[in-house]
């Protein structure tokens, strides 16, 4: 607390310093809702987590290559103060399995194949005749994540075998080609209420994203179809009856299949981009939504 006002700390990583266009729009949202606030790298040992009154995480980029410390810096926080959204979510939203389990549900899961083995690589790159994207199950930024055609199974094979040699188990998923002209749909709920829409253009046009700290985007403004919106609440319920809790954000990534109705690409729960941006009063949205859990 400092003057009498609550303390917020955005969870961030050295990386997005100057590069999260979220960030600056929220923090002056936040003081406008008469919340003290500031951005914080989740990795750095010095800062003081538990003396917060809530910590929101926001851009934690980095966090991929080493969840397990990510995951461990969460329930540290979480056991001092109060972690939105909560280290039980994060855990199970960075591992993209979770799809498998949102499809066994009967929400529309674009199709995925899963390779944990090298001798698992097969079978999944098989599984469709055209165009595959490969990318492994923890990833965050598209990094790591490529479009193979169909007589580049050779090289989708060695991509996706030396990520599970590197104990990286991948997923692998038919490229829908209704993306190159339409791109994904993000659909943006707080507390559980739809907020905003946004376009996003095709990334794989072709070739692989590699190691970056995430991909550059082309981020529109969108308006969310009848239809979308009913997966997008769909995708929302399934979430309160698996995690038990309203997620302070989420971010539902749609793409259309052959068809034109809306698959669910990923959700994302942990550090999504939510592009403030694009939506008049999306930050004074978010800043709202926290200072509701604030009480």
């Amino acid at each position: 607390m400092i003057g009498g006002m609550p303390r917020v700390l955005l969870a961030s990583c050295a990386g997005a310093v100057g590069r999260d266009d979220d960030e600056p729009l929220l923090l002056a949202a936040l003081a406008d809702a008469g919340l003290s606030a500031a951005s914080a790298d989740w990795a750095d040992p010095a800062v003081d987590w538990a003396g917060a009154d809530l910590v929101v995480v926001r851009s934690t980029w980095d966090y991929a290559p080493r969840r397990d410390e990510f995951l461990d810096w969460a329930r540290r926080v979480e056991a001092g103060t109060t972690l939105l959204n909560p280290a039980a979510v994060l855990a199970w939203n960075t591992d993209k399995r979770y799809l498998a389990e949102l499809a066994g549900a009967g929400l529309p899961v674009v199709p995925t194949a899963w390779a944990t083995h090298a001798d698992e690589v097969p079978d999944a790159l098989g599984r469709w005749d055209g165009d595959v994207v490969v990318k492994p199950v923890v990833s965050a930024g598209a990094r790591d994540t490529a479009r193979f055609s169909p007589d580049q199974r050779a090289d989708a094979a060695d991509f996706a075998g030396r990520l599970v040699a590197a104990g990286r188990p991948v997923m692998v998923q038919p490229y829908l080609e209704r993306l190159d002209a339409e791109g994904e749909t993000g659909l943006v709920h707080l507390d559980g209420t739809f907020s905003h829409a946004f376009g996003k253009a095709a990334l794989l046009a072709g070739g692989t994203l590699g190691p970056g700290l995430f991909a550059e985007e082309t981020i529109t403004a969108r308006t969310a179809s009848a239809e979308q919106r009913r997966v997008g609440d769909a995708v929302l319920t399934e979430l309160r009856a698996r995690t038990g809790v309203e997620p302070l954000y989420a971010r539902v990534d749609l793409v259309p299949d052959g068809d034109g109705r809306p698959m669910v690409l990923e959700v994302e729960l942990t550090e999504p981009s939510l592009f403030l941006g694009v939506a008049e009063g999306a930050a004074a949205r978010v800043a709202a939504a926290i200072r509701g859990r604030l009480g």
